[in-house]
């Protein structure tokens, strides 16, 4: 009899310790562990995808490196200065040959010279130093007759014509190779971006600054067509951060120079300051 009672006694104190150790299970613990584990992971991972999306948005509305100028935004490049002074091979090739007008009997001489020839060098080719031939070689005969000197003059001149036409046809841009085109390039931006009072001023920062955006874009131009070329690949990198370089040290010396001459190369701030990676 007793022992019946003690063991009706027993069970109602083990059902309640049974259910204070189910609390504390080692289960129970690992499942509050792992929500808020999952938790932090979908928190986590929310973040990181938030981080890459800012990230991505913030290079899209960055400016090329390269170009200088956001995508789409092509119309910058076209109306800077720089643009407007450079000469490519399809500018060339779209100007008439140099020829001889059949109405007016007047040479037409080419749009764009090789070797450097400016407007003076033109002038002297083709103006001063024809009319002086035709007049020395009328000198040379010793005539007096104003018929024959007149007949003479009129040979002469329609002479110094036709080589006026083959000189220019020998001096016009469309013959030079890539290297030609290059140096009247270089020509043509070191007298645009010099002073007045210093057209051949090669030190300026504007000039240097100038002159490695063009070799840039050729090198680019280049890239883009050959990806393979790894050895011009390591020089765009380093003509983009000497060109830094430069506009850095013009920003320190004049802030306006620097402003000015990021508009006329078709720059803006962001493509040229800070970490530039290529």
């Amino acid at each position: 009899m007793l022992g019946a009672q003690l063991a009706q006694c027993s069970r109602p104190l083990a059902s309640s310790s049974s259910a204070r150790a189910a609390s504390l299970h080692t289960s129970a613990v690992l499942q509050a562990v792992s929500t808020r584990t999952r938790k932090s992971l979908r928190t986590l991972k929310a973040n990181v995808q938030r981080r890459e999306e800012l990230q991505r948005q913030a290079q899209q509305n960055r400016p090329h490196v390269v170009l200088g100028h956001k995508a789409g935004d092509e119309a910058k490049w076209l109306n800077s200065d720089l643009a407007r002074v450079l000469v490519t091979a399809e500018d060339v090739r779209a100007t008439p040959q140099p020829s001889m007008d059949a109405k007016t009997k007047e040479l037409q001489t080419a749009t764009y010279f090789n070797y450097g020839i400016g407007e003076k060098e033109k002038e002297v080719l083709f103006e001063v130093l024809p009319r002086l031939s035709a007049e020395g070689k009328i000198l040379d005969k010793g005539w007096t007759n104003p018929i024959d000197l007149a007949q003479t003059e009129a040979e002469r001149e329609k002479l110094e014509l036709k080589k006026g036409v083959l000189f220019a046809k020998l001096a016009d841009l469309r013959n030079a190779n890539a290297r030609g085109i290059a140096y009247e390039n270089r020509r043509r931006i070191v007298a645009a971006f010099s002073e007045p009072a210093n057209p051949t001023d090669t030190g300026r920062p504007e000039v240097q600054a100038a002159l490695a955006t063009m070799r840039i874009r050729n090198v680019w131009d280049h890239l883009s067509n050959c990806k393979k070329d790894i050895a011009n690949r390591r020089s765009l990198r380093r003509l983009i951060h000497q060109r830094a370089k430069i506009l850095r040290y013009l920003k320190s010396v004049d802030e306006d120079r620097y402003d000015r001459i990021l508009e006329r190369l078709g720059l803006e701030r962001s493509a040229v300051e800070g970490e530039l990676v290529v």
